[in-house]
């Protein structure tokens, strides 16, 4: 399938390679949930395919002496027809795992299925969040949480845009199905993303309606500038009057000294 993408027409490609994140995706979701999965990126270069884990236990994923990583490579490739060498894995720690919404989502879920009341597994979730320097967070969890009757509860704090670009940007989010004893519980989790100038923790495009005033700068006042001026048109007098002084030392000394003689005069010729 990924063999013969060199063939295809622009649109199939496009269509070949959502198809096969998606897949790749669902494979990783399902293997590596106990490890804090956290997302995959497949990076394609003329040689080789490269696909990153991103994963909270990174250890985990690469296995013992990477037996691990090297069976998920075997399956990729031959589940994609795929080279001998033709695609790589590589496993990448996330780094604030708070601003993380796989990686929260993985962890309610298996709070879930180990019996923690749903309440306190959310609120724990929201505040883990939040203390990892989050503008907010928002936990949904839908589905027969207690009785036979089907609910859905909502935990948020902080501040959460929904709409528009900056939602697309700043707005993190995971759904993850729970099997629970009881029926099948819905568990959506989004986090909105701290502004980060360096693009670490989170996007570095400024939000539309953050407004940053400045201090004003310190005016000069006219006294200071007057001063300003007459201390620089005085500092060019004396330049100027210094100048004119070595000027006629040395007019002076050129015409006190003795007038050459020629050395042909003072020998007779």
């Amino acid at each position: 399938m990924m063999a013969n993408r060199s063939k295809m027409s622009t649109k199939r490609k496009f269509v070949a390679d959502g198809v096969f994140y998606a897949e790749l995706n669902e494979l990783l979701t399902r293997e590596l949930a106990e490890d804090g999965y956290a997302g995959v990126e497949v990076r394609t270069t003329p040689h080789r395919t490269e696909i990153i884990i991103r994963a909270t236990k990174t250890q985990n994923v690469l296995g013992e002496k990477g037996q691990r990583i090297r069976e998920l490579t075997s399956v990729v490739q031959k589940r994609f027809d795929f080279a001998d060498g033709a695609v790589e894995l590589y496993a990448e720690r996330v780094q604030n795992r708070g601003l993380c919404a796989q990686a929260q989502a993985e962890s309610l879920k298996f709070k879930l299925l180990a019996g923690l009341a749903v309440r306190r597994a959310c609120y724990g979730v929201v505040r883990f969040v939040m203390e990892a320097s989050a503008k907010g967070c928002e936990v949904i969890v839908s589905g027969k949480l207690r009785g036979q009757r089907a609910k859905a509860m909502k935990f948020g704090d902080g501040y959460m845009i929904k709409t528009g670009h900056a939602g697309q940007v700043y707005t993190d989010i995971a759904v993850r199905h729970v099997a629970m004893r009881q029926g099948m519980i819905g568990i959506k989790v989004s986090i909105m993303l701290p502004h980060d100038p360096k693009g670490v923790n989170g996007p570095k495009i400024p939000l539309d309606d953050v407004v940053t005033i400045l201090e004003p700068k310190e005016e000069p006042s006219p006294e200071s500038i007057l001063q300003a001026q007459q201390a620089a048109e005085q500092a060019a007098a004396a330049a100027q009057q210094a100048a004119l002084q070595q000027q006629l030392l040395a007019q002076q000394q050129a015409a006190a000294a003795p007038p050459a003689v020629d050395p042909n005069m003072s020998a007779g010729f």
